[in-house]
């Protein structure tokens, strides 16, 4: 499974590590969600360094279980407690976006810099 990511600053500015958010989808493959949006969506949450996920970061998720992940928006806990409901219908289009893609379609994404690819090693 391809996963990327669209929050690469947040990424670098949080310290978030590439295997953080892999372990994350991880999670997701193995059925362990932290909630269910709806439409492709899914919030999962990443520990802060040194310490445990429930005051970390929260992470919306659009996911096509064995085909691609794709991280869309991340946010600390301690700076806002969630999206409301204006921000997930937005979301849920972006996800629907972003996963029904084609290959050229992620290329020129890539391409252009509004998506990352996480390798896993």
């Amino acid at each position: 499974m391809r996963t990327f990511a669209t929050f690469r600053r947040f990424q670098r500015k949080e310290g978030i590590s590439d295997a953080a958010l892999l372990e994350a989808v991880g999670r997701a493959g193995r059925g362990l969600v932290d909630a269910n949006l709806g439409g492709g969506l899914i919030k999962q949450r990443i520990a802060r360094k040194g310490q445990g996920r429930s005051g970390g970061y929260r992470t919306i998720l659009a996911l096509r279980a064995g085909e691609r992940s794709v991280f869309l928006y991340g946010f600390a806990k301690n700076e806002r407690d969630n999206i409301d409901e204006d921000e997930l219908r937005r979301w849920r289009i972006a996800g629907r976006v972003v996963l029904e893609g084609d290959e050229h379609w992620i290329e020129m994404a890539i391409a252009t810099g509004d998506l990352a690819e996480i390798e896993d090693g």
